[in-house]
This record gives C-alpha cells, sequence and structure tokens, in this order.
C-alpha cells in the first residue's frame, strides 16, 4: 500500500499535543506515514489568552488543569505540572514557538520543524522552560545547531508570513482545534485518540485508498 500524507496541525504549548507526538511517531515508522508538521496557533498573545481564559493567572491554572489530564494519557510520565506552577512568569501563547518552527523548517527544511517542536515542547512542558522568551528560543536553536542571530534574524523577517501559510491551511481544512491530522488532504482525526484507534484510523484510510472505497470514520 502507499505511505499516506497525513498532516499533524499542532501548537507548542498543547499538552495533548505532547501526548499524541510518540502514538504518532510509532504508527508513522509502522505504517510509513508521510508526516508533515502544521503550526496551528490557537491563541497568539496575551490579549486573546485573556479574552478566553479571564486573565493570565487563570489561564495558568486552567491550563495546568489541562496537563493533569494530559499526564493520566501519557503512556510514559513526563509532564512537569508542579514544575511548571512553580514558575513565577506568565504562561506562553504558542505564537514565538511556531515561529521557531517555521524558522527551522525554512533554514533546514522539514525535518528540522519536526525536531524544533519537539525540543521546545520538552522545554515547555518537561523543563517548565519559558519559550514566549526570546532568549529560550534562541538557546534551543542553538542546541538544535542552528547561529542564533542568523535564526534570529529569519524569525524577525520572515517567519511570521511562513507561518501564516500554515495558519491558512488549517482554516481552509476547518481546523479549529489542536492536534488534528489531515489525512490525504480529506479526512481529518481530531485529538489525542489512543494508539489503537489511531491505527484503526490510518489502516481503514489506507485500504479505502487502496479500494478507492469511502471512509467510514471510527473516532
Amino acid at each position: 500500500m502507499p505511505s499516506l500524507k497525513v498532516e499533524y496541525f499542532h501548537d507548542v504549548v498543547c499538552g495533548w499535543c505532547f501526548v499524541l507526538g510518540p502514538r504518532l511517531k510509532a504508527l508513522s515508522e509502522e505504517l510509513d506515514l508521510d508526516i508533515q508538521h502544521r503550526s496551528f496557533v490557537l491563541q497568539s498573545n496575551n490579549a486573546q489568552m485573556i479574552q478566553r481564559f479571564g486573565s493570565m493567572p487563570k489561564a495558568k491554572e486552567v491550563i495546568l488543569q489541562h496537563w493533569e489530564q494530559c499526564a493520566k494519557a501519557e503512556e510514559v510520565k513526563r509532564i512537569n505540572i508542579e514544575g511548571m506552577r512553580q514558575q513565577d512568569f506568565e504562561y506562553p501563547s504558542g505564537l514565538l514557538a511556531a515561529k521557531a518552527c517555521q524558522t527551522a523548517q525554512s533554514l533546514a527544511g522539514p525535518k528540522a520543524h519536526e525536531l524544533m517542536f519537539d525540543r521546545l515542547q520538552h522545554a515547555h512542558l518537561v523543563e517548565s522552560r519559558n519559550i514566549g522568551s526570546l532568549q529560550t528560543i534562541l538557546e534551543v536553536a542553538e542546541e538544535q545547531g542552528f547561529s542564533a542571530d542568523y535564526f534570529a534574524e529569519y524569525l524577525e523577517r520572515h517567519a511570521l508570513s511562513d507561518l501564516e501559510n500554515d495558519l491558512a491551511r488549517g482554516r481552509a481544512l476547518n481546523i479549529s482545534s489542536v492536534p488534528s491530522l489531515v489525512v490525504e488532504g480529506l479526512w481529518v482525526i481530531p485529538g489525542a485518540l489512543s494508539l489503537d484507534m489511531l491505527r484503526g484510523n490510518f489502516k481503514q484510510i489506507l485500504q479505502a485508498t487502496a479500494d478507492n472505497l469511502p471512509i467510514v470514520e471510527d473516532n
């Protein structure tokens, strides 16, 4: 069977994306999936965070409650809820981190987007670092082998327009939440489904694609 193109819409600050990641990697190897990373930021600044949650302290409180549910769903326990609770910086939006992912892709290709996304998620959810800080972003970029100065220059000049391409793609596909997977540009799989449920969805789509049959979604 041919490999499936899977567009993975995500936000670095999304705990459920962190839960989904290892499952998607496992199935990518098992089923030879063509995973294409797409940044999709739900809140881009403090004003949007306040509109969504009521205040910045409330945003952190509610999001860490979400993290508790994410932590329960992890196969390998990694999420550091107390570490983030103890930090005194405001809970960040995902905008700067998304721009960093786009910068990595533009400078070093699609695999670099994946690696930057994974590393920034780890910095955020495990190491309790402030990924809303340019200093943190550039430290991570250097860890990934980029020149901090060159990375910062590209991020400032070009990353927002690069990001808009992913956001526009998501809007065109009616994406409204993350994580969301779009298979072959046609079928949307929302949420952090279990490994078995994801496998079932992908196998059904693979078979239906091979047979040119309609899909009955299993979620």
